[in-house]
């Protein structure tokens, strides 16, 4: 086997993106909260940037462009200006005083103490009254908005311990117990791993009585070893149906999921009635006391596109600017340049910051233009769904939406990604504009997969739940209204709708 060393040309056509292109289209992905994370991180890292009431047109006026070439330099490089060459400033005598001398040395030690704590020095221009007030307000603004984290099962059952007089080896069994409780209320250890295989007879008669005390606690069946007992210790003793109750939990549970009810009553030997009303209160059972607490918090959306009927009867888009900070460049900074005294190491920097700005505003006016294009594409094709509800939905692929926007349809998915509706038929994800279809049995219009879900869930809800409808049988209905579609689709469909099989939805007589 050789190896060649040789030199050939090859053409070829590639696709580059840019680090400014691919910045640009994490901003076009981003939500309105990453958006205003995004804002907040710009304003820390680039001074240039500034927070203001209105756009930064003004700001921008007479700043050089960062991109320029070295001509540009030249025009605001006063150093270096052919014309100043022999033109001397003129020397400023001043006369020495002690008040000159002291005000020197403060000098000295401020400079001296501005390179040796530099990081810890703000050399922002200083920020007026407003800006002051408006950023306390903002701060204000997001603790507000800050959710609660809430209780915690261990803090609620530990608060309850207090009622208790209760010796302290208890109390301390006791949290320890609570404590290790999982995200269910469940307590699954076995003693032996719980107090270690060294423990004596005295530590497990004090841990059984702290967890008999657990037991006792709100909410009622945390502390259970796992489903059956949690189950076993809701059962409330004055129930008429308390002894049926523990008969079908600890030997009927995967009949009940199944609701073979004739099958638990003949097993049990128990009128059909009675199991019926048993299976009823235990359905009213929490299977997992603990899942109320952990102190979880759901994320809060936000809606950014807001739609709304004008006058005319069309449907128009705006978006929620009012929480975005308005950005702007610093006329402080637009000043340095202009500045006689600036040196050239100092434009550079600026010029660099000042690219960077008019970057990232940019990038937040094409975002904000887009997906206002897109958005009103998508609302102008499904116009009736905002007047007649779901049943009215239309199919709709993104590409549908590219054509009509003239972009690609990368750019319309990173657009709709995540991002949020507030309209008359509620709040709902953009992209649940966007709806696959079905042909119809005699090759007529194409309907959209929403509206056999809809058709779907009105079949079973108007059925005789004494004797429901088999899958077959929905979809011989669904054809008889020009609807085909495979039995596989409709229980696809109805496991996502999370709809029982027709033995699921059987209601038994006695």
């Amino acid at each position: 086997m050789r190896f060649i060393l040789s030199q050939e040309l090859k053409q070829e056509q590639r696709q580059i993106l840019t680090q400014r292109m691919i910045q640009s289209m994490e901003i076009l992905q981003l939500t309105l909260q990453q958006l205003e994370q995004r804002i907040d991180v710009e304003l820390e890292q680039n001074p240039v940037l500034e927070l203001g009431t209105e756009p930064s047109e003004e700001s921008e006026e007479g700043l050089p462009d960062a991109d320029a070439d070295s001509d540009s330099d030249a025009s605001y490089d006063f150093d270096d200006d052919p014309s100043r060459e022999n033109e001397q400033e003129p020397e400023l005598q001043f006369e020495d005083t002690a008040e000159d001398a002291n005000a020197a040395e403060e000098f000295s030690i401020a400079d001296e103490f501005a390179q040796n704590y530099a990081d810890t020095i703000d050399e922002a221009p200083t920020r007026s009254q407003n800006w002051l007030e408006e950023q306390e307000s903002l701060r204000e603004d997001v603790f507000a908005n800050v959710a609660s984290p809430g209780e915690t099962l261990q803090v609620h059952l530990e608060q309850q311990l207090n009622w208790f007089d209760l010796a302290d080896p208890l109390l301390e069994m006791a949290l320890r117990i609570i404590y290790n409780l999982n995200s269910s209320g469940y307590f699954p250890y076995e003693w032996e791993d719980f107090l270690g295989e060294e423990h004596t007879g005295e530590e497990l008669e004090l841990a059984r009585e702290a967890l008999a005390l657990v037991k006792r606690l709100e909410p009622t069946g945390v502390g259970g070893k796992n489903l059956q007992e949690c189950l076993l210790l809701q059962i409330n003793p004055a129930s008429e149906n308390a002894e049926i109750l523990r008969i079908l939990i600890t030997s009927c549970l995967e009949d009940i999921s199944t609701n073979r009810l004739s099958f638990i009553a003949k097993k049990i030997g128990c009128p059909l009635d009675v199991v019926q009303s048993a299976v009823a209160e235990l359905r009213q059972f929490n299977p997992r006391p603990g899942a109320g607490f952990g102190g979880v918090v759901a994320a809060v959306l936000v809606p950014e596109i807001i739609i709304e009927k004008t006058e005319t009867g069309k449907y128009s888009v705006r978006l929620e600017d009012g929480r975005t900070p308005q950005l702007r460049i610093s006329k402080y900074y637009k000043g340095l340049l202009e500045k006689h005294g600036t040196d050239k190491e100092t434009r550079a920097y600026i010029r660099k910051k000042v690219g960077a700005a008019r970057w990232i505003l940019d990038a937040i006016g094409q975002r904000r233009d887009t997906l206002l294009k897109i958005s009103q594409a998508m609302v102008d094709y499904q116009t009736e769904f905002f007047e007649k509800g779901q049943q009215a939905l239309k199919p709709l692929k993104m590409q549908q939406i590219a054509d009509a926007t003239g972009m690609h349809v990368t750019t319309v998915s990173r657009a709709c990604d995540e991002k949020w509706v507030s309209s008359p038929q509620g709040i709902f994800p953009l992209r649940r504009l966007f709806v696959g279809k079905l042909t119809t049995a005699d090759g007529g219009d194409a309907v959209a997969n929403d509206v056999v879900r809809l058709k779907l869930q009105e079949i079973i809800g108007k059925e005789n739940k004494k004797s429901p409808l088999s899958d077959d049988a929905i979809v011989k209905m669904l054809e008889s209204e020009g609807i085909q579609v495979a039995r596989r689709t409709i229980v696809k469909y109805r496991q996502l709708l999370n709809i029982p099989s027709s033995r699921g939805r059987r209601r038994w007589e006695a």
